[in-house]
Protein backbone atom coordinates (compact mmCIF):
# COMPACT_ATOMS: atom_id res chain seq x y z
CA UNK A 1 0.00 0.00 0.00
CA UNK A 2 1.55 3.10 -1.43
CA UNK A 3 -0.22 5.66 0.77
CA UNK A 4 -2.40 5.12 4.04
CA UNK A 5 -5.80 3.71 3.70
CA UNK A 6 -8.64 6.60 3.42
CA UNK A 7 -9.99 4.52 6.49
CA UNK A 8 -7.24 5.10 9.02
CA UNK A 9 -7.04 8.94 8.29
CA UNK A 10 -10.92 9.52 8.53
CA UNK A 11 -10.58 7.84 12.10
CA UNK A 12 -7.10 9.97 12.45
CA UNK A 13 -4.41 7.12 13.38
CA UNK A 14 -1.36 6.47 11.70
CA UNK A 15 -1.98 3.40 9.01
CA UNK A 16 0.82 0.70 8.76
CA UNK A 17 0.67 0.73 5.27
CA UNK A 18 1.50 -3.20 5.14
CA UNK A 19 -0.62 -4.83 2.90
CA UNK A 20 -4.01 -4.56 2.01
CA UNK A 21 -6.45 -4.54 3.86
CA UNK A 22 -3.89 -2.78 6.69
CA UNK A 23 -3.69 -4.38 9.56
CA UNK A 24 -5.23 -2.19 11.95
CA UNK A 25 -8.42 -2.02 10.15
CA UNK A 26 -8.13 -5.63 10.11
CA UNK A 27 -7.45 -6.26 13.55
CA UNK A 28 -10.46 -3.58 14.47
CA UNK A 29 -12.91 -4.92 11.98
CA UNK A 30 -13.35 -1.68 10.30
CA UNK A 31 -13.93 -1.68 6.24
CA UNK A 32 -10.23 -1.03 4.83
CA UNK A 33 -10.62 1.55 1.89
CA UNK A 34 -7.81 2.52 0.03
CA UNK A 35 -9.73 5.80 -1.09
CA UNK A 36 -12.74 7.90 -0.60
CA UNK A 37 -15.54 5.05 -1.00
CA UNK A 38 -18.34 6.07 -3.94
CA UNK A 39 -21.71 6.90 -2.17
CA UNK A 40 -24.99 5.69 -4.12
CA UNK A 41 -27.67 8.50 -3.36
CA UNK A 42 -31.20 9.27 -4.71
CA UNK A 43 -31.15 12.60 -6.34
CA UNK A 44 -28.65 14.73 -8.44
CA UNK A 45 -26.88 15.69 -4.99
CA UNK A 46 -25.69 14.46 -1.31
CA UNK A 47 -26.87 17.66 0.32
CA UNK A 48 -28.37 20.92 -0.71
CA UNK A 49 -31.53 22.50 -2.35
CA UNK A 50 -31.11 19.35 -4.83
CA UNK A 51 -30.77 16.88 -2.51
CA UNK A 52 -33.28 14.07 -2.85
CA UNK A 53 -34.40 15.69 -6.55
CA UNK A 54 -34.15 13.47 -9.24
CA UNK A 55 -34.78 14.95 -13.15
CA UNK A 56 -38.52 13.50 -14.34
CA UNK A 57 -37.21 12.51 -17.50
CA UNK A 58 -36.14 8.89 -17.40
CA UNK A 59 -36.46 8.56 -14.08
CA UNK A 60 -38.30 5.58 -13.52
CA UNK A 61 -36.52 3.87 -16.45
CA UNK A 62 -33.08 4.44 -14.60
CA UNK A 63 -34.77 3.33 -11.15
CA UNK A 64 -35.92 0.38 -13.39
CA UNK A 65 -32.79 -0.26 -14.84
CA UNK A 66 -30.86 -0.11 -11.59
CA UNK A 67 -32.95 -2.43 -9.88
CA UNK A 68 -32.64 -5.35 -12.41
CA UNK A 69 -28.76 -4.39 -12.20
CA UNK A 70 -29.10 -5.11 -8.75
CA UNK A 71 -30.97 -8.05 -8.87
CA UNK A 72 -28.92 -9.47 -11.40
CA UNK A 73 -25.78 -9.10 -9.48
CA UNK A 74 -27.51 -10.53 -6.25
CA UNK A 75 -28.27 -13.49 -8.01
CA UNK A 76 -25.01 -13.71 -9.21
CA UNK A 77 -23.58 -13.81 -5.89
CA UNK A 78 -26.23 -15.79 -4.27
CA UNK A 79 -26.21 -19.78 -3.34
CA UNK A 80 -28.73 -22.03 -5.12
CA UNK A 81 -31.67 -23.25 -4.02
CA UNK A 82 -30.66 -26.91 -2.21
CA UNK A 83 -32.57 -28.93 -4.73
CA UNK A 84 -29.84 -27.57 -7.28
CA UNK A 85 -25.78 -27.86 -7.04
CA UNK A 86 -24.84 -25.83 -4.04
CA UNK A 87 -23.53 -23.33 -6.93
CA UNK A 88 -23.12 -22.82 -10.11
CA UNK A 89 -19.19 -24.26 -10.96
CA UNK A 90 -17.63 -25.23 -13.82
CA UNK A 91 -14.06 -27.81 -13.74
CA UNK A 92 -10.88 -25.46 -13.85
CA UNK A 93 -7.85 -26.72 -15.81
CA UNK A 94 -6.15 -28.00 -12.51
CA UNK A 95 -9.11 -29.91 -12.03
CA UNK A 96 -10.75 -27.78 -8.56
CA UNK A 97 -14.19 -26.52 -8.38
CA UNK A 98 -14.45 -23.28 -9.75
CA UNK A 99 -17.27 -20.31 -9.67
CA UNK A 100 -18.81 -19.88 -13.30
CA UNK A 101 -19.66 -16.32 -12.55
CA UNK A 102 -17.75 -13.93 -9.96
CA UNK A 103 -19.18 -14.27 -6.36
CA UNK A 104 -19.02 -10.79 -4.55
CA UNK A 105 -20.87 -11.45 -1.41
CA UNK A 106 -17.60 -11.39 1.14
CA UNK A 107 -19.27 -8.99 3.83
CA UNK A 108 -18.14 -5.64 3.20
CA UNK A 109 -16.16 -5.44 6.55
CA UNK A 110 -13.18 -6.84 4.52
CA UNK A 111 -13.24 -4.87 1.45
CA UNK A 112 -13.63 -6.19 -2.33
CA UNK A 113 -9.75 -5.15 -2.98
CA UNK A 114 -8.78 -6.99 -0.06
CA UNK A 115 -9.97 -10.32 -1.28
CA UNK A 116 -9.11 -9.45 -4.77
CA UNK A 117 -5.98 -11.40 -4.64
CA UNK A 118 -7.54 -14.82 -3.62
CA UNK A 119 -7.62 -16.91 -6.32
CA UNK A 120 -11.03 -18.14 -8.04
CA UNK A 121 -11.54 -21.07 -5.71
CA UNK A 122 -10.61 -19.79 -2.95
CA UNK A 123 -13.18 -16.79 -3.51
CA UNK A 124 -15.82 -19.19 -4.10
CA UNK A 125 -15.23 -21.48 -0.95
CA UNK A 126 -14.89 -18.21 0.95
CA UNK A 127 -18.44 -16.85 0.15
CA UNK A 128 -19.89 -20.29 0.31
CA UNK A 129 -18.31 -20.09 4.11
CA UNK A 130 -20.28 -16.67 4.99
CA UNK A 131 -23.43 -17.95 3.07
CA UNK A 132 -23.71 -21.56 4.64
CA UNK A 133 -20.97 -22.03 7.50
CA UNK A 134 -21.52 -18.73 9.81
CA UNK A 135 -24.87 -19.12 10.37
CA UNK A 136 -24.32 -23.00 10.56
CA UNK A 137 -22.24 -22.78 14.27
CA UNK A 138 -23.60 -20.42 15.74
CA UNK A 139 -27.32 -20.16 17.26
CA UNK A 140 -28.80 -16.39 16.03
CA UNK A 141 -26.21 -15.25 13.16
CA UNK A 142 -26.24 -11.48 12.84
CA UNK A 143 -23.62 -8.82 12.22
CA UNK A 144 -22.01 -9.74 15.54
CA UNK A 145 -20.89 -13.15 14.44
CA UNK A 146 -17.55 -13.80 15.31
CA UNK A 147 -17.26 -16.81 12.49
CA UNK A 148 -18.11 -13.93 10.21
CA UNK A 149 -15.27 -11.86 11.91
CA UNK A 150 -12.40 -14.60 11.08
CA UNK A 151 -12.92 -13.92 7.54
CA UNK A 152 -11.26 -10.73 7.33
CA UNK A 153 -8.41 -12.09 9.49
CA UNK A 154 -8.29 -14.98 7.20
CA UNK A 155 -7.45 -12.84 4.59
CA UNK A 156 -3.94 -11.96 6.73
CA UNK A 157 -3.53 -15.85 7.72
CA UNK A 158 -2.64 -18.01 5.29
CA UNK A 159 -3.58 -21.13 7.76
CA UNK A 160 -7.12 -19.44 8.69
CA UNK A 161 -7.88 -19.32 5.43
CA UNK A 162 -6.85 -22.80 5.00
CA UNK A 163 -9.06 -23.92 7.79
CA UNK A 164 -11.71 -21.51 6.80
CA UNK A 165 -11.86 -22.91 3.42
CA UNK A 166 -11.54 -26.71 4.69
CA UNK A 167 -14.72 -26.24 6.57
CA UNK A 168 -16.30 -24.91 3.53
CA UNK A 169 -15.56 -27.34 1.04
CA UNK A 170 -16.27 -30.44 3.19
CA UNK A 171 -19.98 -29.30 4.18
CA UNK A 172 -20.21 -28.26 -0.07
CA UNK A 173 -19.78 -31.80 -0.37
CA UNK A 174 -21.82 -33.33 1.89
CA UNK A 175 -24.55 -31.38 1.30
CA UNK A 176 -25.42 -33.51 -1.89
CA UNK A 177 -25.24 -36.86 0.57
CA UNK A 178 -28.41 -38.32 2.09
CA UNK A 179 -28.48 -39.84 5.93
CA UNK A 180 -28.52 -43.77 4.29
CA UNK A 181 -25.98 -42.64 1.86
CA UNK A 182 -22.29 -40.97 2.31
CA UNK A 183 -21.22 -42.18 -1.03
CA UNK A 184 -19.59 -39.77 -3.18
CA UNK A 185 -20.29 -39.44 -7.12
CA UNK A 186 -17.50 -40.17 -8.80
CA UNK A 187 -18.42 -38.60 -11.70
CA UNK A 188 -19.78 -35.38 -10.44
CA UNK A 189 -18.38 -32.26 -8.83
CA UNK A 190 -18.80 -33.54 -5.76
CA UNK A 191 -15.31 -35.62 -6.12
CA UNK A 192 -14.12 -31.89 -7.26
CA UNK A 193 -15.37 -30.74 -3.84
CA UNK A 194 -13.71 -33.53 -2.13
CA UNK A 195 -10.61 -33.02 -3.52
CA UNK A 196 -10.42 -29.22 -2.49
CA UNK A 197 -11.65 -30.24 1.23
CA UNK A 198 -8.89 -32.38 1.83
CA UNK A 199 -5.89 -30.09 0.30
CA UNK A 200 -7.39 -27.56 1.89
CA UNK A 201 -7.45 -29.29 5.53
CA UNK A 202 -3.66 -31.00 4.76
CA UNK A 203 -2.26 -26.85 4.16
CA UNK A 204 -4.38 -26.15 7.24
CA UNK A 205 -2.45 -28.66 9.35
CA UNK A 206 0.81 -28.53 7.70
CA UNK A 207 0.23 -24.23 8.65
CA UNK A 208 -0.63 -25.28 12.22
CA UNK A 209 2.33 -27.63 12.92
CA UNK A 210 4.88 -24.74 11.24
CA UNK A 211 3.10 -22.21 13.22
CA UNK A 212 3.63 -24.28 16.25
CA UNK A 213 7.60 -24.72 15.57
CA UNK A 214 7.43 -20.81 15.87
CA UNK A 215 7.51 -19.03 19.25
CA UNK A 216 5.68 -15.71 17.64
CA UNK A 217 3.44 -17.42 15.22
CA UNK A 218 2.92 -20.31 18.24
CA UNK A 219 0.59 -17.53 20.78
CA UNK A 220 -0.84 -15.81 17.73
CA UNK A 221 -4.71 -16.00 18.08
CA UNK A 222 -5.25 -17.24 14.42
CA UNK A 223 -3.10 -19.68 15.04
CA UNK A 224 -5.36 -21.21 17.71
CA UNK A 225 -8.83 -20.27 15.47
CA UNK A 226 -7.32 -22.63 12.80
CA UNK A 227 -7.36 -25.27 15.10
CA UNK A 228 -10.68 -24.71 16.85
CA UNK A 229 -11.88 -24.30 13.29
CA UNK A 230 -10.70 -28.03 12.94
CA UNK A 231 -12.88 -29.15 15.71
CA UNK A 232 -16.21 -28.25 13.76
CA UNK A 233 -14.48 -29.51 10.82
CA UNK A 234 -14.43 -32.92 12.54
CA UNK A 235 -18.33 -32.28 12.65
CA UNK A 236 -18.95 -32.35 9.42
CA UNK A 237 -16.67 -35.68 8.59
CA UNK A 238 -17.10 -37.51 11.24
CA UNK A 239 -17.29 -36.93 14.85
CA UNK A 240 -14.27 -39.01 16.15
CA UNK A 241 -11.20 -37.83 13.97
CA UNK A 242 -9.23 -36.29 17.26
CA UNK A 243 -11.24 -33.43 17.89
CA UNK A 244 -10.42 -33.76 21.46
CA UNK A 245 -6.61 -33.31 20.00
CA UNK A 246 -7.51 -30.26 18.40
CA UNK A 247 -9.21 -28.79 21.66
CA UNK A 248 -6.58 -29.82 24.06
CA UNK A 249 -4.18 -27.90 21.83
CA UNK A 250 -6.19 -24.78 21.59
CA UNK A 251 -6.75 -25.02 25.04
CA UNK A 252 -3.27 -24.92 25.91
CA UNK A 253 -2.64 -22.21 23.23
CA UNK A 254 -4.82 -19.71 24.99
CA UNK A 255 -3.49 -20.24 28.78
CA UNK A 256 -1.19 -16.90 29.41
CA UNK A 257 2.43 -17.81 29.97
CA UNK A 258 2.71 -15.08 32.37
CA UNK A 259 0.53 -13.73 35.19
CA UNK A 260 0.79 -10.59 32.94
CA UNK A 261 0.84 -11.68 29.43
CA UNK A 262 -2.81 -11.83 29.03
CA UNK A 263 -3.38 -8.51 30.46
CA UNK A 264 -0.49 -7.05 28.26
CA UNK A 265 -1.89 -9.17 25.21
CA UNK A 266 -5.93 -7.81 25.92
CA UNK A 267 -4.52 -4.16 26.11
CA UNK A 268 -2.29 -4.13 22.49
CA UNK A 269 -5.58 -5.75 21.20
CA UNK A 270 -8.33 -4.54 18.77
CA UNK A 271 -12.26 -5.18 20.06
CA UNK A 272 -12.37 -7.85 16.95
CA UNK A 273 -9.52 -9.56 18.73
CA UNK A 274 -10.83 -9.75 22.39
CA UNK A 275 -14.48 -10.87 20.94
CA UNK A 276 -12.83 -13.47 19.23
CA UNK A 277 -10.62 -14.51 22.34
CA UNK A 278 -13.73 -14.76 24.65
CA UNK A 279 -15.97 -16.27 22.00
CA UNK A 280 -12.84 -18.80 21.26
CA UNK A 281 -12.64 -19.46 25.48
CA UNK A 282 -16.49 -19.90 26.04
CA UNK A 283 -17.25 -22.26 23.22
CA UNK A 284 -14.06 -24.28 24.32
CA UNK A 285 -15.87 -24.74 27.66
CA UNK A 286 -19.10 -25.81 25.72
CA UNK A 287 -17.88 -28.16 23.71
CA UNK A 288 -15.49 -30.01 26.62
CA UNK A 289 -18.30 -29.80 28.88
CA UNK A 290 -20.80 -31.17 26.42
CA UNK A 291 -18.56 -33.63 24.37
CA UNK A 292 -17.06 -34.93 27.55
CA UNK A 293 -19.95 -36.59 28.79
CA UNK A 294 -19.98 -38.95 25.93
CA UNK A 295 -16.44 -39.67 26.01
CA UNK A 296 -14.09 -41.76 27.94
CA UNK A 297 -13.09 -40.64 31.65
CA UNK A 298 -10.83 -37.63 32.18
CA UNK A 299 -9.99 -37.93 28.31
CA UNK A 300 -10.19 -33.98 28.51
CA UNK A 301 -8.05 -31.91 31.02
CA UNK A 302 -10.46 -28.97 32.89
CA UNK A 303 -9.90 -25.83 30.96
CA UNK A 304 -10.18 -23.12 33.53
CA UNK A 305 -9.69 -20.30 31.97
CA UNK A 306 -13.06 -19.13 32.62
CA UNK A 307 -12.13 -18.79 36.31
CA UNK A 308 -10.80 -15.27 35.42
CA UNK A 309 -13.31 -12.40 34.10
CA UNK A 310 -16.44 -13.66 33.14
CA UNK A 311 -18.00 -13.06 29.61
CA UNK A 312 -21.03 -12.17 28.60
CA UNK A 313 -23.58 -14.93 28.06
CA UNK A 314 -25.27 -14.34 24.27
CA UNK A 315 -26.68 -16.54 21.80
CA UNK A 316 -25.59 -14.19 19.27
CA UNK A 317 -21.67 -15.51 19.87
CA UNK A 318 -22.73 -18.95 20.73
CA UNK A 319 -22.31 -22.73 19.00
CA UNK A 320 -24.63 -24.40 21.09
CA UNK A 321 -26.95 -21.89 23.22
CA UNK A 322 -26.73 -24.04 26.38
CA UNK A 323 -27.14 -22.29 29.37
CA UNK A 324 -23.36 -21.00 31.60
CA UNK A 325 -25.61 -22.56 34.67
CA UNK A 326 -26.46 -25.91 33.00
CA UNK A 327 -23.30 -26.28 31.36
CA UNK A 328 -21.41 -25.65 35.16
CA UNK A 329 -23.50 -28.34 36.32
CA UNK A 330 -23.19 -30.79 34.37
CA UNK A 331 -19.61 -30.10 34.12
CA UNK A 332 -19.62 -31.08 37.59
CA UNK A 333 -21.25 -34.12 37.39
CA UNK A 334 -18.67 -35.36 34.80
CA UNK A 335 -16.46 -35.00 38.30
CA UNK A 336 -18.50 -37.36 39.66
CA UNK A 337 -18.85 -40.00 36.89
CA UNK A 338 -15.08 -39.98 36.73
CA UNK A 339 -14.80 -40.50 40.11
CA UNK A 340 -16.61 -43.22 40.35
CA UNK A 341 -14.54 -44.95 37.13
CA UNK A 342 -11.50 -44.58 38.67
CA UNK A 343 -9.87 -47.06 40.64
CA UNK A 344 -9.21 -44.91 43.44
CA UNK A 345 -10.93 -45.98 47.59
CA UNK A 346 -13.25 -44.18 49.20
CA UNK A 347 -14.87 -44.69 52.44
CA UNK A 348 -18.49 -44.80 53.13
CA UNK A 349 -18.55 -40.83 54.49
CA UNK A 350 -16.94 -39.92 50.88
CA UNK A 351 -19.64 -41.70 49.35
CA UNK A 352 -22.15 -40.29 51.87
CA UNK A 353 -21.04 -37.06 50.68
CA UNK A 354 -20.24 -37.34 46.90
CA UNK A 355 -24.24 -38.85 47.33
CA UNK A 356 -25.66 -35.82 48.60
CA UNK A 357 -23.46 -33.19 46.88
CA UNK A 358 -25.21 -34.91 43.62
CA UNK A 359 -28.57 -34.95 44.63
CA UNK A 360 -28.05 -31.20 45.56
CA UNK A 361 -26.58 -30.48 42.01
CA UNK A 362 -29.52 -32.17 40.79
CA UNK A 363 -32.11 -29.99 42.89
CA UNK A 364 -30.33 -26.71 41.35
CA UNK A 365 -30.67 -27.82 37.86
CA UNK A 366 -34.34 -28.66 38.49
CA UNK A 367 -35.07 -25.35 40.00
CA UNK A 368 -33.12 -23.51 36.65
CA UNK A 369 -35.58 -21.14 35.40
CA UNK A 370 -35.17 -21.43 31.72
CA UNK A 371 -38.18 -18.30 31.17
CA UNK A 372 -35.83 -16.14 33.23
CA UNK A 373 -32.62 -16.78 31.85
CA UNK A 374 -34.22 -16.63 27.76
CA UNK A 375 -35.75 -12.88 28.68
CA UNK A 376 -32.53 -11.87 30.61
CA UNK A 377 -30.10 -12.73 28.16
CA UNK A 378 -28.45 -9.23 26.43
CA UNK A 379 -29.56 -8.36 22.68
CA UNK A 380 -26.90 -7.76 20.06
CA UNK A 381 -29.62 -6.84 17.05
CA UNK A 382 -30.69 -10.49 15.56
CA UNK A 383 -32.14 -9.81 12.57
CA UNK A 384 -34.93 -11.40 12.77
CA UNK A 385 -35.47 -10.50 16.47
CA UNK A 386 -35.56 -13.73 18.29
CA UNK A 387 -38.17 -15.46 20.13
CA UNK A 388 -37.68 -15.89 23.84
CA UNK A 389 -40.10 -18.58 24.22
CA UNK A 390 -38.45 -20.49 21.45
CA UNK A 391 -34.82 -19.80 23.53
CA UNK A 392 -36.64 -20.82 26.80
CA UNK A 393 -37.62 -24.32 24.79
CA UNK A 394 -34.09 -24.63 24.18
CA UNK A 395 -32.49 -24.26 27.57
CA UNK A 396 -35.25 -26.72 28.76
CA UNK A 397 -34.41 -29.30 26.05
CA UNK A 398 -30.35 -29.05 27.93
CA UNK A 399 -31.94 -28.98 31.15
CA UNK A 400 -34.26 -31.95 30.94
CA UNK A 401 -31.07 -33.81 29.58
CA UNK A 402 -28.59 -32.19 32.39
CA UNK A 403 -31.44 -33.74 34.78
CA UNK A 404 -31.76 -37.18 33.11
CA UNK A 405 -27.63 -37.10 32.87
CA UNK A 406 -27.76 -36.33 37.11
CA UNK A 407 -29.81 -38.90 37.96
CA UNK A 408 -27.27 -41.30 35.88
CA UNK A 409 -24.52 -40.24 37.70
CA UNK A 410 -26.80 -40.65 41.23
CA UNK A 411 -28.04 -44.03 40.04
CA UNK A 412 -24.35 -44.87 39.97
CA UNK A 413 -23.42 -43.82 42.98
CA UNK A 414 -26.14 -45.65 44.66
CA UNK A 415 -25.67 -48.84 42.62
CA UNK A 416 -29.58 -47.92 41.40
CA UNK A 417 -31.23 -47.76 37.68
CA UNK A 418 -33.48 -45.35 38.60
CA UNK A 419 -36.71 -45.28 36.42
CA UNK A 420 -37.08 -41.96 34.13
CA UNK A 421 -40.02 -42.71 31.85
CA UNK A 422 -41.56 -39.14 32.59
CA UNK A 423 -38.26 -36.86 32.33
CA UNK A 424 -37.69 -39.22 28.78
CA UNK A 425 -41.06 -38.61 27.55
CA UNK A 426 -40.73 -34.79 28.54
CA UNK A 427 -37.47 -34.21 26.73
CA UNK A 428 -38.73 -35.82 23.28
CA UNK A 429 -41.89 -33.42 23.59
CA UNK A 430 -39.55 -30.99 24.09
CA UNK A 431 -37.13 -31.78 21.15
CA UNK A 432 -40.92 -32.06 19.21
CA UNK A 433 -41.66 -28.67 19.55
CA UNK A 434 -38.14 -27.41 18.30
CA UNK A 435 -38.40 -29.37 14.47
CA UNK A 436 -39.81 -26.79 12.29
CA UNK A 437 -37.49 -24.19 14.41
CA UNK A 438 -34.13 -24.06 12.05
CA UNK A 439 -32.30 -21.68 13.62
CA UNK A 440 -32.40 -23.55 17.11
CA UNK A 441 -33.33 -27.40 15.97
CA UNK A 442 -29.05 -27.38 14.52
CA UNK A 443 -28.28 -26.62 18.36
CA UNK A 444 -30.02 -29.64 19.97
CA UNK A 445 -27.97 -32.86 19.20
CA UNK A 446 -27.13 -33.49 22.80
CA UNK A 447 -30.07 -33.22 24.36
CA UNK A 448 -31.79 -35.89 21.07
CA UNK A 449 -28.66 -37.96 21.84
CA UNK A 450 -29.47 -38.42 25.65
CA UNK A 451 -33.32 -39.40 24.33
CA UNK A 452 -31.82 -41.68 22.20
CA UNK A 453 -29.93 -43.45 24.89
CA UNK A 454 -32.51 -43.81 27.42
CA UNK A 455 -36.07 -44.34 25.31
CA UNK A 456 -36.75 -48.52 25.40
CA UNK A 457 -40.20 -47.93 23.38
CA UNK A 458 -40.80 -48.58 19.92
CA UNK A 459 -42.83 -45.94 19.35
CA UNK A 460 -40.02 -43.27 21.12
CA UNK A 461 -37.22 -44.94 19.16
CA UNK A 462 -38.61 -43.79 16.36
CA UNK A 463 -39.08 -40.37 16.89
CA UNK A 464 -35.39 -39.79 17.90
CA UNK A 465 -34.77 -41.81 14.70
CA UNK A 466 -36.82 -39.00 12.56
CA UNK A 467 -35.39 -36.58 15.19
CA UNK A 468 -31.91 -37.43 14.01
CA UNK A 469 -32.55 -37.41 10.06
CA UNK A 470 -33.70 -34.31 10.54
CA UNK A 471 -30.81 -32.77 12.25
CA UNK A 472 -28.75 -34.31 9.45
CA UNK A 473 -31.27 -31.97 6.76
CA UNK A 474 -30.52 -28.74 9.25
CA UNK A 475 -26.44 -29.43 9.55
CA UNK A 476 -25.03 -32.00 7.40
CA UNK A 477 -22.76 -32.91 10.26
CA UNK A 478 -21.82 -36.10 9.35
CA UNK A 479 -21.04 -37.07 13.51
CA UNK A 480 -24.94 -37.25 13.81
CA UNK A 481 -25.02 -39.90 11.32
CA UNK A 482 -22.15 -42.03 13.31
CA UNK A 483 -24.41 -40.84 16.52
CA UNK A 484 -27.60 -42.52 15.09
CA UNK A 485 -25.41 -46.17 14.46
CA UNK A 486 -24.45 -45.93 18.47
CA UNK A 487 -27.73 -45.74 19.14
CA UNK A 488 -29.44 -48.23 17.14
CA UNK A 489 -26.44 -50.75 18.47
CA UNK A 490 -27.64 -49.73 22.03
CA UNK A 491 -30.91 -50.17 21.47
CA UNK A 492 -30.34 -53.85 20.00
CA UNK A 493 -28.01 -55.11 23.24
CA UNK A 494 -30.61 -53.56 25.71
CA UNK A 495 -33.64 -55.80 24.01
CA UNK A 496 -31.36 -58.41 24.86
CA UNK A 497 -30.03 -58.19 28.41
CA UNK A 498 -31.13 -55.45 31.00
CA UNK A 499 -30.01 -51.96 30.71
CA UNK A 500 -26.94 -50.48 31.96
CA UNK A 501 -25.31 -47.42 32.72
CA UNK A 502 -24.84 -45.34 29.45
CA UNK A 503 -22.36 -42.83 31.15
CA UNK A 504 -19.61 -45.40 31.06
CA UNK A 505 -20.04 -47.47 27.61
CA UNK A 506 -20.54 -44.69 25.88
CA UNK A 507 -17.08 -44.24 26.26
CA UNK A 508 -15.42 -47.45 25.67
CA UNK A 509 -16.75 -47.88 21.96
CA UNK A 510 -12.92 -48.03 20.86
CA UNK A 511 -13.03 -44.25 19.45
CA UNK A 512 -14.17 -40.61 21.23
CA UNK A 513 -16.89 -39.53 19.68
CA UNK A 514 -18.03 -35.87 19.57
CA UNK A 515 -22.17 -35.79 19.59
CA UNK A 516 -22.96 -32.29 20.08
Amino acid sequence: MEEPCYTCRRRRIRCDQSQSPCVKCATSGYQCFASRPLRWVEGLAIRGKLRGVSLATNSASSAKKAKSRKESDSRDSSLAPATESALSVVRSSEGHVAPSKPLISIPSTIGDFAASNLDAVSRYYLDYYNESICGLFIVYDSDRNPLRALMSLALLDHTLLKSVLALAARHRVNRHCSFHDLTIKASSDQMIANADALRFKYQAIQGIAQALGDATSRNKDTTVASIFLLVFLDLLESGSDRWNVHLEGAKRLMEPSTPDSQAVSRHDSGQTIEDLRNFLASQIYSIETLGGTFVRPKLLSQFNLLEGPQFQETVEQSFLGCPEYLLDAIRYLSARRDTIASSECHDDSTWSYFIQDTMSMIDFIQQFDCSVWASSLPYLGTVPPRGTSSLCTLAQSYKIGALIYGKRVLGALTKEYLPLDDLIQELLATIESLQNNETLYKCILWPIIIAGLECQRQEQRESVRTYMESFWEHTKCVNVINASKIIEDRWQRCDSTEPSHWIFSIGNLGRDWLLI
